[in-house]
């Protein structure tokens, strides 16, 4: 449906100032902790894990719903940001809720952000977390067979990735995964981008084409890398044996068109996928304060995936 004209300009209004985020990603990511503080106190304490990897210590934080029963089930979240921003922090309100509305314990990962950390670096990150929480679930109060990848944004590149990497080094892999307008290509000019959405929505918005290659610069160790399926999930020539997937786009994102594109290829290569366009939704909708409508509806759509592969893994 087109916008109102209100609405297009509070989008443009919000658009601005211009960022450069290859000069000014630190400032961005210290605006980003500070806007996005956790202001929601749970009732319990969530505890934070520290896992290795390479020398190198890759946090995570577990959140419990108030209403947990031990039932055994977690969702391992990866944040969005860009690959260069987010964190723990700025994602424990999102992660506060996620956990109270599916009735899951949530770890959120806490992986290397570039330039300082360039791909693969924080996909390694994700992927030796889920490792370890499947290989030591009993420590982490979760049933192997219950836990479901979760991740927007980049977290959703990242969350396929990890799926992609777990297939092809034969580790231990997840039946189900949630990606929430996940980034899958690397290509997001509009003058050369197959995806209208790019076009459509890649100009005054709060996510810019613009903005998407900056991150894409930021987050590359080369140029090869762009043609690398962890990178860029929807060039991958083999997409069997992938988990069955709920994708969930934004109608205003410039992600859109790409999101749904890798959803139709998973179904085509033979898992169970749902792809769900939320309207009038921006980028990056999960982070908003309280509970609007995009979210309510996201948060029903989660569920009923959730719970409808729950009750076909019983009847397998």
């Amino acid at each position: 449906m087109p916008l109102s004209k209100p609405m297009r300009l509070a989008i443009t209004a919000l658009s601005k100032p211009k960022i450069d985020m290859k000069k000014m990603y630190r400032i961005v990511r210290r605006v980003t902790r500070v806007v996005h503080h956790p202001r929601l106190a749970p009732l319990y304490k969530p505890w934070d894990r520290v896992i290795e990897r390479d020398g190198h210590e890759v946090p995570v934080r577990i959140f419990v719903p108030d209403n947990d029963r031990q039932t055994g089930k977690l969702l391992l979240f990866f944040h969005g940001g860009g690959w260069v921003t987010g964190d723990i922090d700025s994602y424990s309100d999102a992660c506060v809720l996620m956990s109270n509305l599916t009735g899951h314990k949530v770890a959120s990962v806490d992986y290397s952000l570039a330039p300082e950390h360039r791909f693969p670096a924080g996909l390694e990150d994700c992927y030796t977390a889920m490792q370890e929480i499947l290989q030591n679930s009993a420590s982490f109060g979760v049933d192997p067979a219950q836990v479901t990848l979760i991740g927007d944004s980049a977290g959703g590149n990242l969350a396929a990735a990890v799926s992609l990497l777990a297939r092809d080094r034969g580790g231990l892999q997840v039946k189900q995964q949630i990606l929430l307008y996940p980034s899958t290509y690397s290509d997001h000019d509009p003058a050369t981008s197959p995806f209208d959405s790019v076009r459509v929505n890649g100009q005054d918005n709060l996510l810019t084409a613009q903005r998407l290659r900056d991150y894409i610069s930021l987050y590359k160790s080369s140029d090869a890398d762009l043609q690398n399926p962890y990178f860029a999930p929807l060039i991958a020539g083999d997409l069997t044996h992938q988990p069955n997937t709920l994708v969930i786009t934004a109608e205003l994102d410039p992600l859109r068109d790409e999101g749904e594109a890798y959803g139709r290829r998973l179904a085509a290569a033979g898992a169970r996928v749902e792809v769900h366009r939320i309207s009038d939704a921006l980028h990056g909708f999960l982070s908003l304060p309280g509970l609007p409508p995009p979210v309510k509806r996201t948060y029903g759509l989660i569920n009923a995936f959730l719970y409808r592969e729950e009750y076909a893994g019983r009847a397998r």
